[in-house]
């Protein structure tokens, strides 16, 4: 397992806004923050990314919903879609004016 999460370190995309502009785009540290969850460093994830947990809620509702059509599941998607929003804005609002 270590193995391969060192190999997925590997391949990881750069950001190009960062490249391009010198600043992070809303995106930055994802996939970091993916990996972190893989390896088992929660906290660390969290502060990399802080909508990592709400993502994959949404991305976890979203697969079963599509499977068992729950009854509230259009609403429920949007209310957790609604919150990454926010928390990804806020979260590089945060970001973008403490530095």
């Amino acid at each position: 397992m270590s193995s391969i999460l060192k190999s997925l370190e590997d391949y990881m995309i750069p950001c190009l806004n960062k490249k391009l502009f010198g600043f992070e785009c809303m995106g930055c540290g994802l996939q970091r923050s993916v990996l972190l969850v893989l390896k088992g460093e929660f906290a660390e994830a969290f502060l990399m990314y802080p909508a990592i947990y709400t993502l994959i809620a949404l991305v976890a509702f979203i697969l079963i919903n599509s499977f068992k059509n729950l009854k509230n599941g259009f609403k429920i998607i949007t209310i957790l879609a609604v919150t990454n929003v926010i928390i990804i804005i806020a979260s590089y609002l945060i970001k973008l004016y403490l530095k």
